[in-house]
């Protein structure tokens, strides 16, 4: 048997088409090992959301070829759809493949007329329409569920369209099939995930809030987490679908960006810090014990010292729970790189460290505000100096002794004021 291992880097979109693909390798001909093993064919699902991203991609690559030398490389995603002439010329690198071409992988990797050192297939994105569900099933209690592909936004800091084409999705009946598969496994919980879940059904007569609707009757999924919505798509009613809901949970995901108007606008984003404010106070006002994380780029080329302060202070007055921080990095083909830079290399790091400074004390708030409070967990087979973790239906990270029948089991627990780790220690 041939053996093939797959590497995931960047979002959880990745790690839902990962799966999917893996899928595709007949079992009986391809055996699937980690990573970290030799194998005769490796996978890279790329990312290129940074230069950091990038560079990790060339150095799983070359890990990969370190363990074999005669294996074929192959990288895949959005760093290959992004630039296939940089990750081709990369010496450990045998078959590029963009965001559509990769769905084709096992036809490209048995074709035996291939002669060119390196071979590659990457489509006009731009003229891509198809939408090819997937969700992860390597977690035997979560899965991420692609719901949704492409971004019509085109923010001045973004390569996403670029890499992924139009916003597109199936139909919710095409989407609620893929979901009752997963219903019929013993995965628990479901995590919605997408470029733009958001603008679900663009184009035609359904929207997310449709898909929703539908995604609660499905029989088999207990738990259903929406990821990452903008704040112009969260609806009033799907704030208060999640409220009503027994399987939808109360954790939200609203990328900021900015907390400067003026920020907002040069950036492109298709909404202002009072809508952003009136966002989160809807959520807290019917959800109080709701987890919200933020993102915020640092150090976008016109952000002054001042914008910055504005965006501190905006974060430190509303009641989100934690903020993902990202630092501005320049990507091909993006309106930003037009933009003159007034923001060096020192001053990103400084307000980055600012922003985590801020992120740790929302979460400690967050965290001790849920002292006392009664929670559905689940728990993970991750273990940790013989505990294990898991996480409550507001997404807040809880340890306790090592069960093998806990594993992949929703417990109602009493959160008490212990903490080990980053989160909570309670006994059972």
């Amino acid at each position: 048997m041939k053996r093939i291992a797959f590497h995931t880097l960047g979002c959880k979109l990745n790690f839902s088409e990962t799966s999917s693909i893996s899928k595709l390798f007949p079992k009986e001909e391809y055996q699937l090992v980690d990573f970290k093993e030799k194998a005769d064919y490796y996978v890279i699902n790329s990312c290129s959301v940074t230069q950091q991203a990038e560079r990790k991609t060339y150095t799983a690559a070359k890990q990969a070829k370190s363990r074999n030398h005669d294996a074929k490389i192959t990288v895949m995603g959005c760093f290959s759809q992004l630039k296939p002439e940089i990750v081709a010329k990369l010496d450990v690198v045998d078959l590029v493949l963009g965001n559509d071409d990769k769905y084709n992988i096992l036809e490209y990797l048995q074709n035996p007329n291939s002669e060119r050192a390196t071979e590659v297939h990457v489509a006009d994105i731009n003229k891509v329409k198809r939408f090819v569900p997937s969700y992860s099933s390597s977690d035997r209690t979560r899965s991420f569920l692609k719901v949704q592909d492409g971004c019509d936004h085109f923010c001045t800091y973004c390569s996403i369209p670029f890499a992924r084409g139009r916003s597109r999705s199936a139909s919710v009946a095409n989407t609620i099939k893929i979901a009752e598969e997963i219903g019929k496994t013993d995965i628990r919980e479901i995590i919605l995930t997408g470029v733009n879940i958001g603008d679900f059904g663009k184009g035609t007569d359904e929207n997310f809030y449709d898909l929703l609707l539908a995604l609660e009757k499905v029989n088999g999924i207990e738990r259903i987490r929406i990821s990452s919505v903008e704040p112009e798509l969260l609806t009033d009613e799907i704030i208060e679908l999640v409220a009503k809901s027994k399987v939808f949970l109360p954790h939200f995901h609203l990328p900021l960006q900015s907390g400067s108007d003026k920020i907002l606008k040069d950036m492109k984003r298709f909404y202002d810090t009072s809508l952003y404010a009136d966002r989160i106070h809807k959520i807290k006002n019917i959800l109080p014990d709701a987890c919200i994380a933020a993102d915020v780029i640092v150090g976008f080329p016109t952000e002054s010292d001042d914008d910055f302060a504005d965006t501190l202070q905006f974060i430190a007055d509303l009641p989100v729970s934690y903020i993902h921080t990202f630092t501005y990095s320049e990507r091909q083909n993006t309106y930003a790189l037009k933009m003159n830079s007034i923001v060096n290399s020192k001053q990103k790091k400084e307000r980055s460290k600012k922003l985590h400074i801020l992120s740790d004390r929302k979460k400690n708030i967050f965290y001790k505000a849920n002292i006392g409070k009664t929670t559905n967990i689940l728990f993970e087979n991750n273990i940790v100096d013989n505990l294990m973790s898991g996480w409550t239906d507001n997404y807040i990270k809880v340890y306790t002794s090592f069960d093998p029948d806990l594993v992949n089991k929703v417990v109602s627990v009493k959160l008490e004021d212990k903490f080990v780790n980053d989160g909570f220690l309670v006994e059972i």
